[in-house]
């Protein structure tokens, strides 16, 4: 039980050092995704009826029996009082070698039916093996041109995106700033969703982040065993840790988000972001489903360049950028985004 809680412990920690560390597990990370290693290659499977590829053997041999022998009767050599006895001899001789020979017709007979069944029944197995062999074919041959298709389109959609992207296509843009962000890992269980949209003739993008809400940030600090219960118990975090550790995944993720944007974009497109990052739950006041905005900020490219993202404190990158920030996120109090983004060329 001790070490059950050790190590329940340490999987917790090991979650919460991820979440406090967002904006740092980025950092060392080139987020430019190359599209033309995105394009899969065609690779087709063993075909897999390889069973039906050699032909089925051949029925066993059934040789004749050798053909019976009449044994002869040796004449004696003096017939005086034996020709009788030799005569009959050699008629009890001829009656057992007529009986073999009818033996042996109705076993060459029996033989030459079955050699006939066996050959029949083998034919009868070649065609349909060479038919399931044939079909098999057909089947490998349609699911290789569907292959070889379905990784021509995908080709072709990537050398379209490629093609938008040079010509700085909106459409494009978002897909590929999609793609990016996609590409973004968080943490197991802190699921975050992105939409994108660029406007070419100012080269700005807006997007909006989707963080869990507060309720999938864990609550507890550690775990210990009580011996007086014989149980396992949690040691829960303060308040004040637990809204702090929320206010700051905010900011980290508005920051992170927007250092993805722009190290991915190296044809420099995107000039500004116009971000918003908030959850999307169930309003406290209203009971509906609803966007709370805890972030609202508008950032330039040139200017953002020039921070040192690996020593900043995020919530005052933020202030500085003249963002919007909710002071009490934790408790799903959102701000609004109104002005915000005349602060992206200050």
């Amino acid at each position: 039980m001790l070490e059950e809680a050790e190590f329940r412990t340490q999987e917790l920690q090991d979650h919460l050092q991820a979440l406090d560390s967002l904006l740092a597990a980025t950092l060392s990370i080139d987020d430019f995704v190359d599209l033309e290693a995105l394009k899969q290659p065609v690779v087709h499977p063993p075909f897999p009826r390889w069973d039906l590829e050699s032909p089925i053997a051949s029925p066993p041999e059934f040789p004749d029996p050798p053909m019976p022998v009449l044994e002869p009767v040796p004449e004696p050599k003096a017939l005086f009082g034996k020709q009788k006895k030799w005569e009959l001899a050699k008629a009890e001789a001829e009656h057992r070698h007529s009986a073999a020979l009818a033996q042996w017709n109705g076993e060459r007979a029996r033989l030459a039916s079955l050699r006939d069944a066996n050959v029949r029944l083998h034919e009868q197995a070649e065609r349909e093996r060479l038919t399931a062999l044939s079909q098999a074919r057909t089947a490998y041959h349609a699911q290789s041109e569907a292959r070889i298709a379905q990784a021509a389109k995908q080709h072709e959609e990537i050398d379209a995106l490629v093609a938008g992207l040079a010509y700085g296509v909106p459409s494009a843009v978002d897909e590929y700033v999609t793609i990016v962000l996609a590409n973004s890992v968080y943490p197991e269980g802190f699921d975050v969703e992105h939409d994108a949209n660029f406007d070419a003739s100012s080269g700005e993008l807006v997007l909006r982040v989707s963080i869990p809400d507060p309720a999938a940030v864990p609550t507890d600090r550690a775990f210990k065993y009580v011996r007086a219960s014989d149980e396992i118990v949690a040691v829960a975090q303060t308040q004040k840790e637990s809204r702090e550790r929320y206010a700051s995944i905010v900011h980290q993720v508005a920051l992170r988000s927007l250092h993805e944007v722009f190290e991915a974009d190296r044809r420099n497109l995107i000039r500004s972001v116009s971000l918003e990052v908030g959850t999307l739950t169930q309003h406290p006041a209203t009971g509906r489903d609803t966007f709370i905005r805890f972030v609202a900020v508008a950032a330039d490219r040139d200017r953002f360049g020039e921070f040192n993202l690996g020593a900043v404190v995020p919530a005052a990158t933020l202030e500085l950028l003249g963002a919007a920030v909710a002071k009490q996120p934790y408790l799903l109090k959102g701000v609004d985004a109104n002005g915000v983004r005349s602060y992206a060329g200050e």
